[in-house]
């Protein structure tokens, strides 16, 4: 086979850009190495920019986002049985909407089906070769038959452990990480949301996030030890914990029920750089992870592929390779910024065990100097409802 691009990963990345691709007449074909139920079946997270928000309707693909999303104008952050509010809307004109990255991707499947956009499933053993030279190429096989697309881009939206990061030599590749000593602990209930908008707690028990999906399907957070099975929490025991790190007002007000859903995250901060080598390019979580703290995760990849589909799209259309060439800066400078962002809530928010009684003064000072300060506030509420691209 032949395409222009073409696209290793069927994650909501590698289909937002095929989708967009398509809509200024430039081929790709995607491949993704489980099937599109799988995909779907993947819970993530639901919190997206505006920038997001905007690429979905660029692509084509926001009727349903803008008919059944939620607009945030806000959070609340609380320490303790203290609690303020941080005023997205007031401070930056704008907000984050909540809509499910599983509702996304759905989305985006529909959309890729009705234009008829190639999507290959069930790939196994995908190399990507010759990506230095002007003749790229993907060899990869589906049920053991081998197969093979010929393209002049690869762009590379397989995630953390995808192949595409490992095609960059390690003589090239340079990658930054933190990990942390933790991990949150996450259930999906069919309960109503807790509160309107998203709480972030700091308590002495530890760090909880109440968030939701719709007016009826809340996702809680709770920061537990690495060493945690998910066995190790019965739902019960769950709710129990939550309770103990949200304000009081919160807690009495809490619905409970069964989980849907329950998984533990570990939690790391990653970069690699370049985000470019020859005519691979990284995209999302392939190049850089983030805590979930701050909900950059998707919004970060969103940027990628903005910054990346316009380059291509100069690429095909003006003859130009100024915005490829320029894609790795572009890209990287956007990424860190967000790495800041969601180490510095994740510093604010979760108790570490290295802490000691002036670490925890500190953070304690920080949220002070936060709840008190409005140009904090603003800072705060501009990196969360997403820095321009």
């Amino acid at each position: 086979m032949k395409t222009q691009v073409a696209i290793i990963g069927g994650g909501p990345s590698g289909l937002l850009l095929s989708q967009l691709l398509d809509k200024k007449g430039i081929d790709s074909i995607v491949l993704e190495r489980k099937t599109r139920d799988y995909v779907l079946g993947r819970i993530r997270a639901g919190i997206l920019e505006t920038g997001f928000v905007n690429l979905m309707r660029e692509a084509g693909v926001s009727d349903r986002l803008d008919a059944e999303s939620f607009a945030h104008d806000g959070t609340i952050i609380s320490n303790g049985d203290d609690q303020f509010h941080i005023d997205f809307k007031e401070l930056t004109g704008t907000n984050v909407v909540v809509y499910g990255q599983t509702e996304v991707t759905r989305d985006l499947y529909d959309a890729r089906e009705a234009m008829g956009g190639k999507i290959v499933f069930n790939v196994d053993d995908v190399q990507i070769c010759d990506a230095k030279s002007d003749a790229p190429y993907v060899t990869y096989s589906v049920g053991g038959e081998p197969a093979r697309i010929e393209c002049e881009f690869v762009a590379g939206c397989d995630g953390f452990h995808g192949v595409s990061r490992r095609t960059i030599p390690d003589e090239v590749r340079k990658e930054y990480e933190k990990v942390y000593p933790f991990g949150w602990l996450g259930i999906l209930s069919e309960t109503p949301p807790v509160d309107d908008e998203l709480i972030y707690s700091n308590s002495k028990n530890g760090f909880a996030l109440c968030s939701m999906r719709n007016s009826n399907l809340s996702r809680y957070y709770i920061q537990c030890s690495l060493s945690d099975s998910v066995d190790d929490w019965t739902d019960d025991a769950f709710w129990k914990e939550l309770k103990r790190r949200i304000p009081k007002d919160a807690a009495d007000r809490l619905v409970t029920g069964p989980s849907i859903e329950k998984s533990i995250a570990p939690l790391r901060s990653f970069v690699t750089e370049p985000m470019r080598w020859g005519n691979l390019f990284l995209c999302g979580d392939a190049a850089h992870i983030v805590p979930p703290t701050g909900a950059k995760g998707l919004n970060t990849a969103a940027s990628d592929i903005h910054y990346l589909n316009n380059g291509l799209v100069q690429y095909f259309l003006e003859g130009s390779s100024a915005g490829i060439d320029a894609y790795s800066e572009k890209a990287l400078a956007r990424v860190w910024k967000a790495e800041r962002f969601s180490w510095w809530m994740t510093s604010l928010l979760h108790r570490f065990p290295e802490q000691n009684a002036f670490d925890l003064k500190m953070q304690q000072a920080e949220i002070e100097f936060l709840r008190t300060n409005r140009d904090a506030q603003s800072v705060m509420a501009q990196n969360y409802v997403g820095l321009p691209y």
